[in-house]
């Protein structure tokens, strides 16, 4: 009976460490949403987005503090332990990012920006987006598939520059039209576009992590 009562509680751990992660990668996906409409001046769509954004956040908080509760009852391996705390804990910063970002684009909604800022913005929202779903595949691939695992891991590397890229020009925008717009503006933006390259670190911090994980496994 306590074989099966272990069995089970790592079951559920499991169960709820994958909820956590696909509603971190849904953030992502809220926040590009957001950003896209925000894009079009559709400012009531983007700001329905936001609003289910900052509920599944709440969510993935709860979700984290259960699962630390379920991993001090756990006896799966401290190691394995290790890896799931530190995968959640990771995911749970993600989605903290996005959640900022989130809360910086509500602002931005309430002024006006210059619209050479939308196309790169929209972009960096579509690499993040690109950069969740590789993660999470990565991630699901540890435990049956290390190699793929790591090599999807690598593939984030690629995208996180991308991003980098278009933060860049974002910069350079930003001194070119700041008098367009008003302080508090361009302050919004500024922090807005930090946000979300915060997002794109976090994801490939944790891409690291697979990475490492992975190439543990395949041995």
């Amino acid at each position: 009976m306590e074989k099966w009562f272990a069995r089970r509680r790592k079951s559920m751990v499991l169960e709820l460490a994958d909820r956590q992660m696909i509603l971190a990668t849904d953030t992502v996906v809220d926040l590009q949403k957001a950003v896209a409409a925000a894009a079009k001046n559709s400012a009531e769509e983007a700001g329905n987005h936001i609003q289910h954004l900052s509920k599944i956040e709440h969510e993935i908080d709860e979700l984290r503090r259960t699962i630390f509760e379920e991993l001090t009852k756990d006896t799966m391996p401290p190691q394995d332990r290790e890896d799931i705390m530190h995968l959640v804990k990771r995911m749970d910063e993600m989605a903290d990012h996005v959640k900022d970002a989130a809360r910086n684009l509500d602002l931005l909604l309430k002024t006006k920006i210059s619209k050479v800022f939308w196309e790169p913005l929209v972009c960096i929202a579509n690499n993040l987006v690109e950069g969740t779903r590789i993660l999470r595949r990565a991630i699901e691939a540890l435990g049956s598939k290390p190699s793929e695992a790591r090599n999807l891991a690598m593939t984030i590397d690629k995208i996180e520059g991308e991003i980098d890229e278009k933060y860049r020009v974002i910069k350079e925008l930003l001194i070119q039209h700041s008098e367009d717009m008003t302080a508090a503006t361009v302050l919004f933006l500024r922090d807005f576009v930090e946000e979300m390259e915060h997002v794109a670190d976090a994801c490939d911090d944790t891409a690291d992590y697979v990475r490492i994980l992975a190439t543990t496994r395949e041995f």
